[in-house]
């Protein structure tokens, strides 16, 4: 599993990337990986495998377009398809570098790898049919810098990147949907309908093994989320969030009043 797992994270082009993910996947279905690791350690975080293209910048460099242009709606469902693509290595990641965990662990990670490398192939399908592809534009590396900031905690990765990080997405998705309808582009806001309803479920597993590694280390759940929240990611919170889609996603009553007292302080 974990030599598999090391596979997908290090190959560095998108085909690559996919076909390998797509196989692990099918390979762990049908009971072929073992997840003994015998006694052996992660290598040390590292950046994963990846094209040449995009240029990773500041977030603050990337261009700002809106949607009423099909030049426009390229760079964001370019920006999308960048963050599946690190979603890919996310999971994969969590699946190398945790050892000793249930099998459903591993399970719920190889499964939302799987469904990070389709999001990705719908988009990069979508971006070609607006006269693009993947790497025209630049992107930035804020969801692989929260993995190498939390490589060394299960229960720290849980809390901040599916359940902060990839949770935003929860919350803006909806309303570019609607836009998206509204200008008639169905073909991409079907895409995200897709990525919407499946994110709920992947956010739900970061929920679960949180909580699973808050037992396992005599942590209250709460308490120890909004420190987390506190001292990583206060600048990564922006309201208003999808209240009935993170409730669906594992987030209790407690934990929506501390994002949002984070985010508004």
């Amino acid at each position: 599993m974990f030599a598999t797992a090391r596979t997908c994270l290090d190959a560095a082009t998108c085909e690559a990337k996919v076909a390998s993910t797509f196989a692990a996947a099918q390979a762990f279905q049908r009971g072929e990986l073992d997840i003994d690791d015998n006694g052996a350690a992660p290598e040390p975080i590292h950046m994963p495998g990846r094209p040449p293209k995009p240029t990773l910048v500041h977030p603050r460099d990337l261009p700002r377009r809106g949607f009423g242009t099909q030049a426009g709606r390229a760079v964001f469902v370019h920006s999308i398809a960048h963050i599946e693509f690190n979603a890919i290595d996310l999971a994969w990641d969590a699946v190398y570098r945790f050892r000793g965990l249930p099998e459903r662990f591993y399970a719920d990670w190889v499964g939302v790898a799987n469904d990070e490398a389709r999001h990705f192939v719908m988009l990069r399908d979508r971006l070609r049919q607006l006269g693009h592809d993947y790497g025209d534009f630049d992107a930035h590396n804020g969801l692989w810098e929260m993995a190498e900031k939390t490589a060394h905690s299960g229960l720290a990765r849980m809390a901040l990147v599916p359940r902060v990080l990839e949770a935003r997405g929860l919350d803006v998705t909806p309303g570019m949907i609607v836009k998206l309808r509204a200008l008639g582009d169905d073909a991409t806001a079907d895409i995200l309908e897709v990525i919407l309803r499946e994110e709920v479920a992947h956010v739900a597993a970061g929920s679960r093994w949180f909580r699973w590694f808050c037992e396992r280390e005599g942590l209250e759940p709460h308490a120890e989320f909004r420190r987390l929240l506190r001292e990583h990611a206060g600048g990564a919170l922006h309201g208003p969030f999808n209240l009935e889609a993170r409730l669906a996603a594992g987030f209790d009553e407690d934990e929506l009043r501390s994002l949002q007292a984070v985010s508004s302080s």
